[in-house]
């Protein structure tokens, strides 16, 4: 621009933000106590959730998790998981990490308990589909820290807050991969059901969901991890857990805290990721308690005719 010159003005001003900002105050202050409701519900789940990992020794803990790892999968990730607790717990950072692993496992649950009928509805309706498909980019584009500036206003500062706006900044990928998944079920399978007698219901239970299972299973995993990531954010509007001590050693500078708390979110996300993906890549019907029933329990030998 030449040095003097004014800009053009041609465009008016848009006061898109006031006007969301008098929108937004007054559903607030209609609904403010739906919300106070709410967030005690939200602050109630989590501190029991979180209670329930914290309670027990953290070794005996790990072992169960270790297990779990070797019942999904395999004796690799039960030992790779183990040693990763074990860090954890040598770290001091076991019960930040359980406090965030408790808002990572409820926020994934209330996603997915929004995200998948959502899927679903909008696979079966090209109507809804078209309506769902800007909002989930706008939801999935937004950066994390826009959405903790509406949760405050609503929520206050806490659990409840960090726990929303995780809900929201990881809710689009269950809907998406849900909706893929049911849409990439061949519809011959499907006519075939149809051709049986089987209903909307039956088809959708015992055909479109099992053999989409791969495809949600991905979507639980991105859930998993947008949620995880998103709770570490949610630390500057205390969420506690791993994001507090992230924010803590950020304000402070200090090195060996950020790197303490950052490697426990790097371990849980592994942890997580490797579950589920080893969840999503299971036959049906193969899982580990199958296959060691099969290995350990002799069947009856047949009586000579």
């Amino acid at each position: 621009m030449i040095e003097g010159a004014t800009p053009l003005t041609i465009v008016p001003p848009l006061p898109v933000g006031e006007l969301f900002e008098t929108g937004f105050d007054w559903f607030k202050d209609t609904f403010d106590a739906v919300f106070d409701a709410i967030g005690d519900f939200i602050n109630g789940v989590i501190d029991g959730f979180s209670g329930l990992l914290q309670g027990p020794e953290p070794l005996v803990l790990a072992i169960a998790f270790a297990l779990l790892a070797w019942l999904v999968r395999d004796w690799k990730l039960a030992v790779g998981s183990l040693v990763g607790m074990v860090v954890i717990i040598g770290m001091d950072m076991w019960d930040p990490a359980m406090e965030t692993l408790a808002l990572v496992v409820v926020a994934t649950l209330f996603a997915l308990l929004i995200g998948i009928p959502l899927g679903i509805w909008a696979a079966r309706s090209p109507a809804v589909s078209r309506i769902l498909k800007p909002v989930m980019d706008f939801m999935q584009t937004m950066p994390g820290f826009v959405w903790l500036v509406p949760v405050v206003i609503l929520f206050g500062i806490g659990v409840a807050g960090a726990m929303v706006a995780t809900v929201i900044f990881a809710l689009p990928p269950a809907v998406r991969l849900t909706e893929l998944g049911i849409r990439q079920v061949d519809s011959e399978v499907v006519e075939a059901g149809q051709a049986f007698g089987a209903g909307p219901r039956q088809i959708l239970k015992d055909i479109q969901l099992p053999l989409a299972l791969p495809t949600l299973m991905a979507g639980v995993n991105q859930v998993i991890m947008l949620a995880l990531s998103m709770a570490v954010i949610a630390g500057l509007v205390g969420g506690g857990g791993l994001g507090n001590e992230v924010v803590s050693a950020i304000s402070t500078l200090d090195l060996a805290l950020g790197f303490d708390a950052g490697i426990s979110v790097v371990i849980l996300a592994i942890f997580l990721d490797r579950l589920t993906a080893s969840i999503g890549s299971r036959r049906p019907g193969h899982g580990r308690l199958r296959e060691l029933r099969s290995r350990f329990v002799r069947t009856p030998a047949r009586t000579a005719a």
